[in-house]
């Protein structure tokens, strides 16, 4: 298991000229680990303490919880949520508002990525600490210091609001989690092949701040967590299920260490993101964001095949003016009411104005080789959803009710969510991304 406190608290001083650090002063992964709770509320002698959690995650995690308040002999308040399916927008942030005594000084969240997302966001309004005490395994925002909520419609990523000040990832509870989470978590993990990849790439086209230190910390914790699907996980392995849950924690300690959520989030992101929205428009909330972004991982593996094929062959990339007017009129017709953040995004940074595309593309052909050469890292598509199948985890689209349509905006527009260089910013720069997307659509749907 991972010692953490060599990697947290501290200023790492690294060969990319960067020091890193991770504002989080303890990460207890393991065995009876909610234990450490005790400990931590006596030493830090807290006077108002709440927990926020919702109906699940205290029926699994709550006694342990109480007999460790109830150790340090502290009073405390909680609210917990009694929905069916809990959505991180503003209407529940303001609910914890509402409900959080005036003078709390230190948070308890008790669950996963809503609860954790959603305390994290109260946290840093309120200038108190928080612990997050993990009920599953299921994604790689605990470490992080953003939270994505959906606010008017849109999926958004509010960063830098801070860490939490313990994670407690206790082995007996997360193993014991719903498969779907163990899964989704699963997911989420893999999706580092290719956002590491991105990258590299946005580094030789864009001169992007690249770390090679905080890139190989990434693929250790990613390639663990492939060892354990292939041996463990299905079986729900305590020493598998830590695995991935370490691998969660290093992607959001990645985070922290760049700045941003590079080392966490590529194209793969971007389309789950973009699902997300598509979902929660239509009112369904039950499917994941790791397990969105497994399947966009290897719709992703299917894009880069096509991509490089195209990089190593063609020799016209001659792509057609870019007609902002239709453009927006697509958005509009694509986003629906979350349409108003994308355009204000494309109105401040231009990203796809002919000049910037151009800039770009000729970084692109003037790096062909290399470019092609770093997607060779990527794992072999069909690995990874023999992996995907041994563990039980969705890897098609069709698996979760993608339509056609969704599942080709997703691979046209979704690049639209954010100024963030990738593939699928590379394809529309030399016109060829609608080609590739139909290619792809059919590749994916073909598949059963």
């Amino acid at each position: 298991m991972v010692n953490w406190s060599e990697h947290l608290n501290k200023k790492i001083s690294c060969k990319c000229g960067h020091d890193h650090e991770c504002d989080i002063a303890h990460v207890d992964i393991g065995y009876n680990v909610i234990e450490k709770l005790t400990e931590y509320v006596k030493v830090e002698k807290h006077k108002s303490i709440c927990i926020i959690a919702d109906k699940n995650t205290i029926k699994v995690a709550g006694k342990k919880v109480y007999e460790a308040l109830k150790k340090a002999g502290v009073d405390y308040s909680e609210f917990v949520f009694q929905d069916d399916e809990l959505i991180p927008n503003e209407f529940n942030i303001g609910r914890i508002f509402t409900h959080i005594p005036y003078d709390c000084d230190f948070i308890i969240a008790v669950g996963s990525g809503v609860i954790n997302d959603m305390t994290r966001f109260v946290s840093q309004k309120l200038k108190c600490p928080y612990i997050i005490i993990a009920t599953a395994p299921s994604m790689d925002g605990y470490a992080s210091a953003v939270s994505p909520l959906i606010v008017d419609d849109m999926k958004q990523t509010y960063e830098k609001l801070g860490f939490p000040w313990a994670i407690i990832g206790d082995v007996d509870i997360l193993k014991n989690a719903p498969e779907h989470m163990i899964t989704s978590g699963t997911g989420d993990v893999f999706g580092k092949y290719v956002c590491l990849v991105e990258w590299k790439f946005s580094h030789i086209v864009n001169d992007e701040y690249y770390c090679p230190s905080i890139v190989e910390i990434m693929y250790n914790a990613v390639n663990k967590t492939a060892k354990a699907a292939d041996n463990g996980i299905a079986q729900r392995d305590p020493e598998a299920i830590i695995s991935v849950m370490e691998g969660l924690v290093w992607a959001g300690t990645g985070i922290s260490y760049c700045g941003n959520s590079r080392p966490a989030s590529g194209c793969e992101h971007q389309m789950a993101h973009f699902w997300e929205m598509m979902f929660l428009q239509k009112g369904h909330h039950d499917i994941l964001h790791g397990t969105l972004v497994g399947i966009a991982t290897i719709a992703a593996l299917y894009i880069y095949k096509e991509a490089m094929a195209l990089l190593q062959h063609e020799t016209d990339f001659t792509k057609k003016p870019f007609d902002k007017a239709v453009w927006e009129n697509k958005i509009k017709e694509v986003y629906g009411p979350a349409a108003d953040g994308v355009l204000k995004l494309e109105k401040t940074v231009n990203k796809n104005r002919d000049d910037k595309s151009a800039y770009r593309m000729k970084n692109v052909l003037a790096h062909k080789a290399e470019i092609i050469e770093i997607s060779k890292a990527l794992p072999d598509v069909n690995v990874m959803i023999k992996r995907m199948q041994k563990i039980h985890e969705p890897y098609l689209p069709q698996h979760v009710g993608i339509s056609h349509e969704l599942l080709r905006n997703a691979l046209v527009y979704a690049k639209e969510l954010r100024n963030r260089y990738g593939v699928l910013q590379m394809l529309f720069d030399c016109g060829k991304l609608e080609e590739v997307a139909d290619k792809v659509c059919t590749q994916l749907e073909q598949m059963s």
